[in-house]
């Protein structure tokens, strides 16, 4: 059993876990305030082992739904127009209420809470929403990385039920997805409940028997979301190369250093899209690259030519402060290190390739693994 008790811990868990958070899941301070809010109410925050999920017990998985674009000034004034001022509900908030709707609908008490992804709020969110409701979570989750879409997981990788959701967003409003046609179409619903309210909406899905879930669960990812947020914290302390100790002790790459120089970004569809161009410093000097966005990273380009893409794990650390950073923090001018991690073997499948890979995101290319690329 992994025990969150104390704050660095907890630090350690969102930095690693925004860091592979691929630019998406979240922002770590929201991470930060889920988390330190239960620590400061004296909780003992408890993961199970996979192992030590009972086979009976009913799991569920939570989640943030939505665009994680910044609110611009147009987009507050719809919101006044429509009477969306101050929330009603934390994000860890609006977890549990999700939960306890799932509940109230199926007649089902959950007992176990299984966080979707790996981001720096989606992850805490989920963790401080069962220790506010008095149930366990899990050392693991269903992606091993952030995705911005619902089919991007272990439980559709292994064809098991998403609905029935539940919807609850930060005022209040409350709805169930009864039934789907497909994952694809429960996405675009669940996309189009979030934007709504021009924001996120946490919904809860994946209710499945123990015995089930711990099939398919991406297991002890929370625990090494810490190990990855300590490796930063002490480089950090000792002054070292951030980007290259995570190299060195992570066996992933250096992908990229560079100074972003233009970014392209549209809120669209409950997603926040975009491309951001660096121009390399230090070693990189003279060379060009790229990053495209959906919520997350997932096609690069070194020089103009198709580099490493989804399903592996493309991360960025400011080089400044040496923290990981995500899309909706890049800025122009903003110097940042690029680094690439092999992907989650489930996610190197022909399905896996299918739902994630650089053709499902509309480029006529294939999925080259980033270990054939970097030499």
């Amino acid at each position: 059993m992994l025990v969150l008790n104390d704050i660095k811990a907890v630090l350690d868990l969102i930095t690693g876990a925004t860091f592979l958070g691929t630019g998406g899941g979240g922002q770590p301070e929201d991470g930060i305030k889920s988390l330190i809010s239960e620590i400061n109410s004296h909780k003992i925050i408890e993961l199970l082992g996979v192992e030590d999920i009972p086979d009976n017990a009913w799991t569920a998985c939570p989640f943030l739904m939505g665009s994680i674009a910044p609110t611009t000034e147009e987009k507050k004034k719809e919101m006044d127009w429509f009477g969306l001022g101050a929330p009603k509900y934390a994000q860890k908030e609006m977890m549990a209420e999700a939960i306890k709707e799932l509940e109230h609908y199926t007649g089902i008490k959950i007992d176990i809470i299984i966080p979707i992804e790996l981001g720096g709020a989606n992850t805490a969110a989920a963790i401080a929403a069962a220790s506010l409701l008095g149930k366990k979570s899990v050392n693991g989750d269903y992606t091993g990385r952030a995705i911005p879409e619902i089919p991007q997981t272990t439980p559709y990788l292994n064809g098991k039920k998403l609905w029935p959701i539940s919807s609850v967003d930060s005022y209040g409003n409350i709805c169930i997805i009864v039934d789907a046609l497909n994952y694809l179409i429960a996405e675009r619903i669940g996309k189009y409940l979030s934007a709504a309210t021009f924001g996120l909406a946490a919904q809860c899905g994946f209710l499945m028997k123990g015995e089930e879930a711990k099939k398919i669960i991406v297991r002890n990812t929370i625990s090494e979301c810490i190990q990855i947020g300590q490796i930063i914290r002490e480089a950090k302390e000792r002054g070292e190369d951030v980007p290259q100790k995570l190299s060195e002790t992570l066996n992933c790459w250096v992908l990229f250093k560079g100074e972003v120089i233009s970014r392209e970004t549209e809120d669209r569809d409950g997603y926040y899209w975009g491309v951001n161009t660096l121009r390399g410093i230090n070693e990189f000097q003279s060379h060009e690259f790229k990053i495209w966005f959906k919520n997350e990273n997932h096609i690069t380009w070194f020089n103009g030519k198709t580099y490493v893409t989804s399903p592996d794990i493309i991360a960025i650390i400011d080089i400044d402060n040496c923290e990981p950073v995500t899309n909706t923090k890049v800025r122009v001018g903003q110097k940042i290190a690029v680094l690439g991690l092999k992907a989650r073997g489930q996610f190197c499948s022909d399905k896996g390739l299918e739902i994630l890979g650089p053709k499902h995101f509309g480029f006529d290319f294939n999925y080259v693994p980033i270990e054939n690329l970097v030499k």
